[in-house]
């Protein structure tokens, strides 16, 4: 049987971001990572660190997401070092475009109601007319449609597979362990300790935390937490390599390092239904064809569906049980912008044994309809 101080039940980009500041922080990890063709978000994201937009009418979400945006320089520079794996990360700042006056004046008001929610804050996001846009991208052919666009520059992008090697590797390399193919049955509490059944084997902790994404809920219920977590599946293109086209990430449109383009993304409440779409790509293929007219002779050489993992209100989901103190869950959609602070401000809190104030507000006790009454 494997012992450590805590089981990391979970193995994409929130359960090894979380390892990896535990281990970092001294503690013993064990690792439980599923299958191959496990459905994971780690693998199927546009691998951007996005600050604008998030936690519309939900402060506490804005300020978490901006603290791990700044910690984000700090953190890259950390894993990079630890593992040997450079992972592309480059903060620009980021674009969402706007077609036509409508979207424009749309997203004007969020920008603006954002900032109020704020209250004293540092405003890091601005609205571009289409003039200002250009100058931001001289050289850059704009579609007729475009009206202008929002720029945030706490934003950034990352190649989320190189992400996830390198906080792999920094685990090991700081005295944890990873054992891949090893779906969890089931959770058993008992005796000042957690055992994970994962088929014939048997793991123990001193402690546990449950990231399993869309798996979160039914493990969670063993040690009495209740995480309500859906899935939303995401599609996204992918173009051959191409000359520059872009010096930072915007939505819908993102150019990685090597030279291809992202195209995305949609949102869908299919369930776990992870077919990519004709449909989809149609459309996706659309947008960005009159965001950027040069695309449209580009050869798109690859689509995919991830699922994203949703709470009710979008926010993550950060709780230990009451029930059975030392089972922590926790979950978002944002594996990519969260990472530096689930690494290094979230995972230490959890190694002490208590979450700060300010992250009170992702208890799941905000979803209890009775309370809120």
């Amino acid at each position: 049987m494997a012992e450590a101080d805590f089981l990391v039940i979970g193995g994409g980009l929130v359960g090894c971001a979380i390892a990896y500041g535990l281990a970092r922080a001294g503690c013993s990890v064990l690792v439980l990572d599923g299958e191959d063709r496990d459905i994971r978000a780690s693998r199927a994201n546009y691998g951007i660190v996005w600050v604008q937009g998030k936690g519309l009418g939900l402060p506490p979400y804005q300020r978490w997401t901006r603290l791990s945006s700044d910690t984000w320089p700090a953190f890259a520079a950390a894993i990079e070092a630890e593992s040997d794996v450079a992972i592309d990360y480059e903060r620009p700042g980021g674009l969402t475009f706007c077609l036509g006056a409508d979207e424009f004046d749309e997203r004007s008001a969020q920008v603006r109601t954002m900032r109020e929610e704020l209250g004293e804050a540092e405003p890091d996001t601005c609205m571009l007319d289409r003039r200002d846009l250009q100058h931001m991208l001289p050289g850059t052919l704009l579609g007729p449609r475009v009206s202008g666009a929002v720029f945030c520059w706490r934003d950034a992008h990352v190649n989320p597979l190189l992400l996830l090697k390198a906080l792999q590797v920094a685990i090991v390399r700081n005295g944890g362990r990873i054992l891949t193919g090893r779906p969890v049955d089931g959770l058993i509490a008992g005796n000042g300790s957690f055992t994970a059944v994962t088929g014939s084997d048997r793991h123990r902790g001193k402690q546990v935390v449950i990231a399993a994404g869309t798996a979160a809920p039914g493990i969670a219920r063993h040690v009495g937490l209740n995480v309500p977590v859906r899935p939303q599946r995401g599609q996204i293109l992918v173009t051959e390599r191409l000359a520059p086209i872009l010096p930072m990430p915007t939505v819908p449109i993102r150019q990685t390092a090597e030279g291809t383009v992202l195209i995305g993304s949609t949102q869908e409440e299919v369930g776990f239904d992870t077919g990519a779409t004709g449909e989809a790509a149609a459309r996706m293929a659309a947008r960005a064809i009159e965001i950027l007219p040069a695309l449209r002779d580009a050869v798109v050489v690859r689509q995919w569906a991830g699922l994203r993992v949703m709470s009710p209100d979008v926010a993550p989901i950060y709780v230990q049980s009451e029930r059975h103190p030392g089972a922590w869950a926790a979950t978002c959609h944002s594996g990519v912008t969260l990472a530096a602070a689930h690494a290094l401000h979230l995972a230490p809190a959890i190694a002490q044994g208590v979450l700060p104030d300010e992250l009170s507000f992702f208890h799941p006790r905000r979803f209890d309809v009775s309370q809120a009454a």
